[in-house]
């Protein structure tokens, strides 16, 4: 069966990963990296971008200057991403971790063309530390990733299935969408995807589907095209 998308950007929740009581969940993280190999086994190659928000947030960091606390953010993204990378590995796909800041003994520095050389040659590939620089969130390093290695679309694997209207835990009347442009998720304010990256994947024209990471098949149903979801252009 061949995948509907060929090369994709993984965004990934970190909080989707993270265990009651560690930072992150073994056997979410297992599951996850299985399935990941066996998209990659169908064809399709991956970068990947994993949030820190099981680590560390912005907004827990209050009585930390802004800079310093994205900086923690960053490096919080970091740990995250040499977790996926082992953990592909382990599977049989061999994953680099291309870093936006300096730590050359923990990971590679990022460049576009690297990423492109390792994902043609099968690797799957980890981007860590977001875009390097404060004030700007993984959701906008994932869209700034996805096009500068060229993907077909990102898949955004999050801990709700969709996108709706309201918080469907809270009001069981929310209305979830199929389909979303990037222009009403600002115009609404539904915060499912932040400003700046909502700029750039409509800009860019960069296509995006957001869905659950409840069932970790859901990443392979995605690639093959599977209707799931929330679809946002």
């Amino acid at each position: 069966m061949n995948p509907k998308y060929n090369r994709v950007l993984l965004k990934l929740s970190g909080e989707a990963l993270e265990g009651k009581d560690e930072i992150l969940d073994a056997e979410k993280v297992k599951n996850v990296c299985a399935v990941i190999k066996k998209c990659a086994d169908e064809g399709a190659s991956f970068g990947i971008v994993i949030g820190g928000g099981n680590i560390w947030r912005g907004r827990q960091g209050l009585c930390v200057e802004r800079t310093k606390s994205d900086g923690m953010g960053m490096l919080a993204t970091l740990i995250n991403s040499i977790a996926i990378s082992d953990a592909l590995i382990k599977q049989g796909l061999d994953a680099k971790v291309l870093s936006a800041l300096d730590v050359q003994k923990l990971a590679e520095s990022f460049s576009a063309e690297k990423a492109r050389s390792y994902l043609d040659q099968g690797k799957a590939v980890v981007f860590a530390c977001g875009t390097g620089n404060p004030y700007f969130s993984t959701d906008t390093g994932a869209i700034l990733r996805a096009l500068e290695f060229k993907a077909d679309i990102i898949l955004s694997a999050k801990n709700i299935d969709a996108v709706y209207d309201s918080d469907p835990k809270l009001n069981p009347n929310a209305k979830r969408y199929t389909n979303i442009t990037y222009s009403d998720i600002i115009s609404k304010e539904l915060g499912v995807v932040d400003f700046s990256a909502c700029c750039m994947g409509k800009e860019n024209g960069m296509k995006m589907l957001v869905f659950g990471l409840n069932d970790p098949e859901n990443i392979y149903r995605a690639v093959m095209g599977d209707d799931l979801g929330t679809v946002v252009e």
